[in-house]
């Protein structure tokens, strides 16, 4: 059976998925707006930037975020200054990570969301002399709302598979940055597969379930 720290670890996945998650979509939306409307020639530099995390290893993602909030780093040196402290090792270290490693899960499906929309109802909107933020939210938002659904399902649910992003930058902290992927390790290390296997089969049973839901939903919105 899972012991208090695996339940430690289960929260506190939890709630950096929740957190994650919720930063992600305040950021992305704009940024997803942006890559769906724009015809700058920045729109394949920012599209690749936004995409990196699905293809760089997660180890290189933490790696140079631990270098830019460290001691030395630009962002270590601004939060020193503020009076916040350093980053690293923190929960407010591991949703920084988080939100860079699961950018692109939220930003694509919702850029997808917005194109499919199309010219129509926004000229609609702008003969009735709607504003642009009046548009948006009474127009945009709504018929966007399976992609937001599905941002926020696949945003959830990546956070919670991280692994190589949460050890660089917080390590292995019991009830402050020992998430479920690091207390499988762990248990794995100690040769704990009983433990492990309660775990791991938990993180399968939730991504199958994660997955066959957006199939679902997919398969209703196409009838």
């Amino acid at each position: 059976m899972m012991s208090a720290a695996d339940l430690a670890a289960i929260r506190l996945t939890l709630e950096l998925a929740a957190v994650t998650t919720a930063i992600l979509l305040v950021i992305g939306t704009p940024v997803a707006w942006w890559l769906a409307r724009t015809r700058s020639r920045l729109k394949g530099v920012v599209g690749a930037v936004v995409a990196l995390p699905l293809v760089l290893p997660p180890t290189v993602i933490g790696f140079y975020l631990l270098l830019l909030m460290g001691p030395h780093g630009p962002v270590g040196q601004l939060t020193q200054a503020l009076g916040i402290g350093l980053l690293p090792f923190s929960f407010a270290g591991l949703v920084v990570g988080s939100v860079f490693y699961s950018l692109p899960f939220v930003v694509q499906p919702l850029q997808q969301a917005f194109e499919a929309i199309g010219e129509r109802p926004l000229e609609v909107a702008a003969t009735l002399r709607a504003g642009a933020l009046d548009t948006f939210f009474s127009v945009v938002l709504p018929l966007a709302r399976p992609g937001f659904v599905t941002a926020a399902v696949l945003g959830f649910a990546h956070t919670v598979g991280e692994f190589g992003v949460v050890l660089m930058i917080g390590g292995n902290i019991p009830e402050k940055t020992r998430v479920v992927s690091v207390q499988i390790y762990d248990h794995v290390e100690a040769l704990e597969y009983a433990q492990a296997h309660w775990l791991s089969a938990g993180m399968v049973v939730f991504s199958f379930l994660v997955l066959f839901l957006l199939h679902s939903r997919k398969r209703g919105s196409v009838r």
